[in-house]
């Protein structure tokens, strides 16, 4: 479990990577090759045990695929192929990773390209940020979890978040080990490690036939 204090609001990829246009998600001054991709399935009665990040919440597995963001650029294209997917707007994700990794990040790309306007703000205080979306002429909702200082079981009921999570939309949910046995269980599973030259090594988990459709 992480000990150190979470800043405002977490970076991307390195700050020689990005402008700072990237906080907001605007211009990126990044070129990239794109995600490389290696695939494989798993069998049904397998379960997600995660070494650096599993909180004894078993899970099956129905397929997991293995990614490499080079850059900011390989973040974004895996952001809006899933965004593409008509379940997403049904889909339960949780993030995991270390502070830095790039979580908030890509949880940015994927708002934006699913058709959030405006900014889209870090809940690393708020725990909660809402957001309504308008695309193809329908209207959804979505909302954005940052769970790091979630300390109290009893935040749970009192905020209201067990009635979010029976609501149709979009849940996104970073540091969800520190809700554990709150919360309910994914559609996806998204680990995001940093490697070496500061890539990301990217493990995508579907736990459900949901998340088999949103998998990039």
């Amino acid at each position: 479990m992480e000990t150190v204090v979470q800043p405002r609001c977490e970076a991307g990829f390195s700050r020689a990577e990005i402008d700072v246009g990237h906080t907001d998600l605007g211009k990126s001054q990044i070129a990239g090759r794109g995600s490389q991709v290696r695939q494989h399935t798993i069998r049904i009665d397998d379960f997600v045990i995660h070494p650096l990040f599993s909180f004894n919440r078993p899970l099956p597995i129905l397929e997991t695929r293995s990614l490499t963001w080079p850059d900011e650029a390989a973040c974004a294209a895996t952001a809006r192929r899933m965004a593409a997917r008509p379940a997403l707007r049904q889909a339960v994700i949780e993030l995991q990773g270390t502070l830095g990794a790039g979580k908030t990040s890509f949880v940015r790309h994927l708002l934006r390209a699913a058709g959030v306007d405006g900014r889209v703000k870090s809940p690393s205080y708020a725990v909660v940020e809402p957001y309504e979306i308008a695309a193809d002429g329908t209207g959804w909702r979505a909302w954005h979890f940052d769970f790091y200082r979630f300390n109290d079981p009893h935040e749970w009921e009192d905020a209201g978040f067990r009635d979010i999570f029976a609501e149709a939309g979009l849940k996104l949910s970073e540091w969800p080990e520190k809700a554990a046995g709150l919360l309910p269980a994914p559609d996806l599973h998204i680990v995001i490690e940093i490697g070496e030259d500061e890539q990301r090594q990217v493990t995508i988990t579907a736990n459900t036939p949901l998340g088999l459709e949103l998998l990039p």
